[in-house]
Formats: structure tokens, sequence, C-alpha cells
């Protein structure tokens, strides 16, 4: 259920006048006891300096996490997805809860915007002056050459004492970003027996059942960019495919083309144009595979909350499955662990409602950008409520072509060259029950961690054959297997009996089969050959084997296989 402010009332609040606003303010803070919220806690962004306090006067936009019931975990509902009913029974947050956030809120002089019980959360707004009085989040511009100027905060928050234990997290006071993509594209220029794969080759490559995703919802999450459409309509008639529908939603973030972009400051437009190379990767990618599929992509700004407030528009929109190519090293510190705690709780929601999310593992080894000896992996595909996926890439070995390990140079990015697939146990998220498989992790101390990545999929040469900005332009990374993934699961979806349609996969790929074996085992190639070492930090990786593993997972998917383990006929 989504209620909504009457217009006149918010217009009411935001008339006004700062002083007495402020005021009243100083008048409620006074009377009312704020507590620590300790999962808040947020170490300055690196290498950034705080310049002074943000302007008192500058709106602020909050998403707020309202207790609920706690979540069944939805691996028990793996083989079945439950009703809407059910689901908004089991999972949302009360009326109850809600109104009461409200009531206090307004006495600070904050307006609710939003109210959405299903996905437990709270859309509120007011000025810097009414947040500090209401939240203690000691709000600063900052600077840093990664982004320029930003707000943002560092240290814990602060909530009402008599909200302590109803509001979980509140997201939105700073402007940090918090993931990231980079173009692998240049790989690509170098000289390969393969020519980059085409919408045909990944579908012959990884035996793809046939149709072309008809009746299916595919969503990608998109952190950064614009949209060119000129590129896919060029795309499609390049490989003999219909162009298909497409739907761009704005989450909080705009959606520029060419043109808008280069009225950009210079940084800004390199950066935006760089970042829509990788949306319309996502795009053209899922098009070629999917062409009569409907594809969701939302646009939402790189902060904890853009990305919580992704996530719940797709619990609504519940696809088939996102694909969220995007992502950090989950100990980066750029993630508070309330907002690490409310992404999570998202991707449980989403798997209640039968969404698989595919998640990039990343492209920077067993280090994941960072620069200390210990291994680390990306956030949220370390999620326990994810399909992670890795990456492979094809060599030719007496001239044979081996599928292997994604992993080039020193395993990691250095000026956009190298890379390596990311792969290996979470020192955050305890490995599910359902994940029946073991490796160890590589940390001193490491916890038994949720292990990634689930599958992989081609993400280095021979590369995808792509076009951007009018010419062909290949590309790769685990952001360009991520939809490939997401493709194959649609295609196999629509051929499934009705019954055993949009559920949640990842579980189902650790589950014995009348077999004996996992079904992963069944339905993918296996992948023995390579590790994700990134050098020289931490200079320690993961290798492939026969089996399971924390570099390929299961292995690369044959499709027809899944199709027939998960009840189809191909």
């Amino acid at each position: 259920m989504v209620s909504r402010t009457r217009t006149g009332a918010r217009a009411a609040a935001s008339r006004r006048s700062p002083r007495a606003a402020s005021a009243k303010n100083r008048q409620v803070a006074a009377a009312k006891q704020l507590v620590r919220v300790p999962d808040s806690a947020r170490t300055r962004q690196k290498g950034a300096r705080r310049l002074k306090d943000a302007n008192p006067h500058q709106r602020v936009d909050l998403t707020l996490t309202l207790r609920g019931p706690k979540l069944p975990d939805a691996a028990t509902f793996a083989g079945r997805t439950p009703s809407l009913a059910q689901f908004r029974a089991k999972c949302g947050a009360s009326k109850a809860d809600a109104n009461k956030v409200s009531q206090v809120l307004r006495e600070f002089g904050l307006s609710i915007d939003e109210v959405s019980l299903e996905t437990r959360s709270m859309k509120v707004s007011g000025t810097v002056a009414e947040m500090e009085a209401a939240f203690h989040p000691h709000l600063g511009i900052y600077e840093s050459a990664k982004q320029g100027t930003f707000r943002d905060r560092e240290g814990e928050y602060e909530v009402p004492a008599e909200l302590q234990k109803i509001i979980t997290a509140v997201l939105g006071f700073g402007e940090r970003r918090v993931a990231g993509r980079k173009p692998s594209k240049v790989a690509a220029k170098t000289a390969h027996p393969l020519k980059p794969f085409a919408p045909r080759d990944i579908e012959d490559h990884y035996r793809f059942p046939q149709g072309r995703g008809a009746g299916q919802k595919i969503a990608l999450a998109e952190f950064g960019g614009g949209y060119f459409a000129d590129d896919l309509s060029a795309y499609c008639k390049l490989f003999d495919r219909d162009v298909p529908t497409v739907k761009r939603i704005s989450i909080d973030a705009p959606i520029r083309n060419l043109a808008q972009m280069k009225r950009l400051k210079p940084a800004n437009r390199r950066d935006e144009i760089d970042y829509t190379g990788e949306v319309m990767m996502d795009v053209q990618i899922v098009a070629g595979l999917c062409p009569q599929a409907e594809i969701l992509v939302y646009f939402a700004k790189d902060h904890q909350k853009g990305w919580v407030d992704l996530l719940n528009q797709a619990i609504k929109d519940r696809p088939v499955v996102l694909s969220i190519s995007w992502g950090a090293a989950e100990d980066s510190g750029d993630w508070s662990k309330a907002a690490l705690n409310a992404i999570n709780e998202r991707l449980n929601l989403a798997a209640l409602r039968g969404v698989t999310v595919c998640c990039a593992a990343g492209d920077d080894g067993s280090g994941d950008m960072q620069t200390n000896k210990r291994a680390h992996v990306d956030f949220p595909s370390s999620s326990p409520y994810s399909l992670a996926v890795g990456g492979t890439m094809i060599r030719h070995k007496s001239g044979k072509a081996v599928e292997q390990t994604w992993r080039v140079g020193k395993g990691r990015r250095i000026r956009d060259v190298g890379g390596a697939t990311g792969g290996g146990v979470s020192s955050i998220f305890p490995k599910p029950g359902w994940q029946k498989v073991s490796v160890a992790s590589l940390n001193k101390n490491g916890i038994k961690g949720r292990i990634v990545p689930d599958l992989a999929a081609l993400a280095g040469p021979p590369m995808y054959d792509l076009i951007f900005q009018g010419e062909r332009s290949p590309g790769g990374g685990t952001s360009a297997s991520t939809p490939v993934l997401a493709s194959l699961i649609a295609r196999v979806n629509a051929l499934l009996p009705p019954r055993k349609r949009q559920r949640w996969l990842t579980p189902l790929l650790y589950g014995k089969t009348s077999h004996g074996l996992a079904m992963g085992r069944l339905v993918c190639h296996d992948i023995t050959i390579g590790n994700n070492v990134s050098n020289p930090k931490p200079g320690i990786g993961f290798e492939a084997g026969s089996g399971f593993d924390a570099v390929s997972g299961w292995g690369v998917p044959i499709g027809a296989s899944l199709l027939l383990a998960l009840g189809g006929a191909v």
C-alpha cells in the first residue's frame, strides 16, 4: 500500500520561514531525547576532506526502513512463490508503526511524502536544519578527487528515542557514491582468434532454449549514465533483431541523451558518457537475447538511498529477473552496516516475490579494488539473496577453444587494462543453509561465509559485439556476463509450465536432483582452469577446479539442461 501526503500540506510546510522552522525545531529537540543508531556508523570517504557545514536551508530527501515481522527465509519458498496476500501478511511493516513515525517526525517539521508498508519504507523530506534536529547527522560539504564536492556525513546518526525500535535505517543524508562500473573494453582490442560474440554466438555457446523471451519482464539497475536510443536501434538492425519495448524509469536520477550530456562540465560529461556505454551494454545484450521481452531500465543515484529506492521499485514491479552490474567491496567502508542490512533485506523481499536478482561478482579479482592483504568480495553479489555471476574467457590451446576463468594482466584493472572475475568468501554474510558446498576463507579469522559466485559466463576475450555512439565497440567484464545470465533465466522461464515460473533460482542450483547430484552440477559446464589472484595485493586468490569453486561457481550454464531441470521441455 502506498500513500502520499496532500500537495497542499507539503506546500504549506515548505512555506514556513526558515527562522520559524528553526525555532520550532529547537523547541521540539529540547523536549525529545535522541539515541544513537550503532549500525549507522560510517567512515569518511577515502581521500575526502570536509569543507564546511551543509547549508541549513537545503532540502534533503530520506528513505527510512521500518521494522517488520521476521522475514521468512526466501529459500523455504524457492520451489514456489507466496501469493501477494501471503507476502503482505508475512513481510510488511505495520500501519501503526508508520503512523507513529509520521506523527513524531512531523513535530520536527519534516514532510511525510510516501509510505510503502510492503517494502517497509517511508520517504520523508525537510531542510538540513530539520534533519539536524531530528537525527543529528552532522551534515557537511566534502571534497574528493574521486567525486568532487558532495554532501555527506561520518560517524553515527541518532533517532528520537520513541522511534528507536521502529526505525532500522535512515538513508539519504549523504550523496557519496558507493559503487561503480568501469568499461572493460581495452582487452577487446587485442587480437583474438574468435570475433566478439553476437547474440547468435551467445545462444549457441550456452545452448539457449528456443524463443525470444515473449511475455517476460526483465529489469536492469543503473546507477549512472543515460540512454542512447539510436545505438539500440543500430544494434538490433545489425543483428536482425526486433527492437524490444524498453521502459526507462527514473528513480531519482535524470536520464540524459548525448546532446544533454554534451552540456555538462567536462569531467562530469566524460563519466556520464562512460557509464552510458555500460548502460547500453546491458540493454543491448538483453535486447539481442530477449527481443520480445519487456525491458525495464531503472536509473537511480549511486548512493545508499538510491539503491534501496531502486530495489523497492523492483519489488513492486516484480520482473522475472533483475540484473545488477554495479557494486563495491562489501567491507570497503562506503557502505554503512545499516545500509548493507537494508539492501540485503530488500533482496530477501525480492526473492520472496520470486525475483532472481543477478549481481556481478566484480572485475578486480580477489582484491576487489582494495589495497590491503585480505581477500574481498563484492556487494550485493555477496548477499545470500543474490545470484552471483562470475566471468570466464576463451583461449585457444593446441587449436582448441578452451573456456577458463577470466584473468588478464595483474588480475585487476589498472588504467582500464587487465581484470579478473571476482569471487571468494564473504566476511559479513554467513553461508546460507542451502549453499551445501565448502570453500574456506583465505583471510585470517575468516568466517564460514557466503561463497560467490554461483554461476559464470563470458566476461573476457573475445568479449561481446556492441554498438556505442554509432560505432562497433566490443565490451565485457562481469558487467556483461550478468545480463547474459539474466536473459537466459527469462528465456527458460518463458518455457516453463505456469506453476513453475517466477521462482527464485539460486537455492535451487544447490538442491539435490533425482540423479543425486546438485542441480548446478547437472546444468553447467564445469570450469576447471584459472584463478582470480589480483596482484600485488592481496597476492592470493582462489583456484578453479573440478566441481563448485569460488571462481566460477558451478561453471557456465547449459541453457537446455537448465530448462529440463526446472521442469520444462526442450
